[in-house]
């Protein structure tokens, strides 16, 4: 069937020439902006890191970091004209391995990578609706828990890529291989190990997003009807066998689900060892979860009777873009809190311009100086942040049969 023309002032034109225009032009103009921003084979930074943040990453006193420097002993910070140290990412690390040979023993894991015994644990971030700040949390959590000292890998699994786009990865610009090469049905599927990517943080790797990954939601009803349809049949475990090749260099995988309940979501879910599942508390967002929640349980029940096996640790529910002082969400949590006491997380994401601006340029919030914002705007957004994350690691800590942070 032939697309029907659009009356614009140029006259008829087809919808699809009209959106193909479009999509050439943006991807044209941020080429422009990016190679303002970023010069041609220049790799995303990140800044300094106060004395207090390095503290709190590494669970130690600003005192205990402060004599170590006068003591002459691990990395050498950078003053400032006024005395004020601070440390990189990579330093960090170098405190963190000091630390953990010098350290008082058993007082403190400084350098808490999983043992033998210890699972990788892989959590899903999932939402059936865009807009939920769901891709705001996958990236946050997998910075946090990087900066918190455990081996990270982030998968962007939304053909959207916005997880990629914000570690400095444009997939409608550069070559990139997605997670979909690794799914692929046919001779030309490669190893996990391929698709992965660097990032600007130690300790963090991921696996980028690209538009290629729309072909698995068309590739596995066609593996699942074919002559020899086992392959298909099995398609929810192809995440957790991808997987089984670099479990050694990781602890904690954070996969950013694509905000429908497709194939990728499926697949996702039954490689996971933990589900968070974003909700923002107004309404129709409630409403599009419960119905999320109906299809998804029905799904997974038909999955589990065909020999799937989900073994969750935990999964919770997360408040985000949550405005205190509006009364409306505030009873919408407490709604929550009310159905789901075991389930909700105590911490919630509050909505912040701090975030958002930085989302501008493509950071988070942890890349971002505290002084390109209103300290208290700021200083709010990053409380918020790391209390969620830090209720999030202890989770993955209580999994691997650790004691809390």
């Amino acid at each position: 069937m032939e697309a029907a023309p659009f009356q614009n002032d140029t006259g008829a034109i087809a919808f699809d020439e009209i959106i193909l225009q479009q999509g050439e032009l943006i991807s044209d103009r941020l080429n422009i902006l990016r190679q303002e921003q970023y010069p041609p084979d220049a790799q995303k930074g990140l800044r300094q890191f106060s004395l207090a943040e390095v503290a709190y990453f590494l669970g130690v006193t600003q005192s205990t970091i402060k004599k170590l420097h006068l003591e002459g002993k691990g990395p050498e910070p950078e003053t400032s004209s006024s005395g004020r140290r601070s440390y990189s990412a990579e330093q960090m690390l170098e405190l963190r391995a000091y630390l953990d040979v010098h350290g008082r023993p058993g007082k403190r894991q400084y350098l808490p990578h999983r043992t033998e015994n210890e699972e990788l644990h892989v959590i899903s971030v999932v939402n059936f609706k865009g807009g939920s700040g769901k891709t705001t949390t996958a990236a946050h959590l997998a910075q946090h828990l990087a900066l918190k000292g455990h081996r990270v890998l982030a998968v962007d699994l939304d053909p959207q890529a916005s997880l990629t786009a914000l570690h400095g990865i444009q997939p409608e610009l550069d070559s990139v291989l997605s997670l979909y090469e690794t799914l692929r049905y046919d001779d030309e599927r490669q190893p996990i190990s391929a698709v992965i990517r660097p990032t600007n943080f130690p300790n963090l790797d991921i696996v980028p997003a690209s538009l290629d990954l729309q072909e698995y939601e068309y590739d596995t009803p066609v593996a699942l009807t074919s002559r020899d349809p086992s392959e298909g049949r099995a398609f929810f475990t192809r995440i957790s066998k991808a997987l089984e090749e670099v479990e050694d260099r990781y602890d904690v995988v954070v996969i950013d689900c694509p905000p429908q309940l497709g194939y990728l979501t499926l697949t996702a879910l039954t490689a996971s060892s933990s589900v968070l599942i974003t909700v923002h508390p107004q309404m129709l967002d409630v409403m599009s979860m419960s119905q999320f929640l109906l299809m998804l349980g029905g799904i997974l029940r038909t999955i589990r009777e065909a020999g799937a096996e989900m073994r969750l640790k935990w999964f919770r529910y997360l408040v985000t873009r949550f405005e205190p002082t509006d009364g409306p969400q505030k009873q919408m949590v407490g709604f929550l809190q009310a159905m789901f006491p075991n389930q909700m997380l105590e911490a919630q994401m509050v909505k912040s311009t701090a975030i958002s601006d930085a989302g501008i340029t493509k950071q988070t919030l942890y890349e971002v100086e505290r002084s390109q914002f209103v300290r208290s705007t700021y200083d709010r957004a990053i409380t918020s942040l790391n209390a969620v994350n830090d209720e999030i690691a202890d989770l993955v800590h209580q999994a691997w049969g650790r004691d809390s942070l």
